[in-house]
């Protein structure tokens, strides 16, 4: 394992795992939604998102988070472990709203000058908490046919489902 894709939904834990991932492998750690997300919320244009993420995995060892499919073939093509976080619906749910919750009360600055507003706490469109919730489900079932697919058998799929997996994983051996 030393080029890592995390996936999983919004608030699973994927950029605490990824973090600990690539310092247990001695490795960078790229968070996708620090450079897709600039100012304002502003997104970065495909083809500058595109190359930010084509020159990052170009390295010889890495761990990149996130669910982007408008780079999922860069990071993927080159990536030799697949870290999928499956936690159940009520954990995600709970570990999300009360970081949300956290980061509003706090106003933590989370990329290039963005944060999290009351405002979006519960908007139809922009709301953190109903879109992981509705694609708590689209998500489980797009990695696990991602996993059965012959198309990615050069990758080793590691389904992390509870936090003892996730604790596994990153207490295991560097060897």
């Amino acid at each position: 394992m030393r080029r890592v894709s995390v996936v999983g939904n919004s608030g699973s834990g994927k950029s605490t795992l990824a973090a600990a991932l690539a310092g247990r492998l001695g490795v960078p750690w790229l968070e996708l939604d620090s450079v897709f997300h600039m100012a304002g919320w502003t997104p970065r244009p495909p083809e500058e998102f595109r190359a930010e993420v084509d020159a990052f995995t170009a390295g010889d060892g890495w761990v990149v988070d996130g669910n982007y499919s408008a780079v999922r073939d860069l990071v993927w093509s080159r990536a030799d472990t697949v870290v999928w976080i499956d936690l159940p619906r009520p954990v995600v749910m709970r570990r999300l709203l009360l970081r949300t919750l956290r980061r509003m009360a706090t106003g933590a600055e989370l990329w290039n000058g963005n944060r999290e507003s009351f405002r979006f706490l519960l908007d139809k469109d922009e709301s953190i908490i109903r879109f992981a919730w509705n694609q708590h489900a689209v998500l489980r079932e797009r990695y696990r046919r991602a996993a059965a697919d012959p198309a990615n058998a050069h990758l080793d799929f590691v389904r992390v489902a509870s936090r003892a997996d996730a604790e596994r994983l990153t207490r295991a051996d560097k060897n």
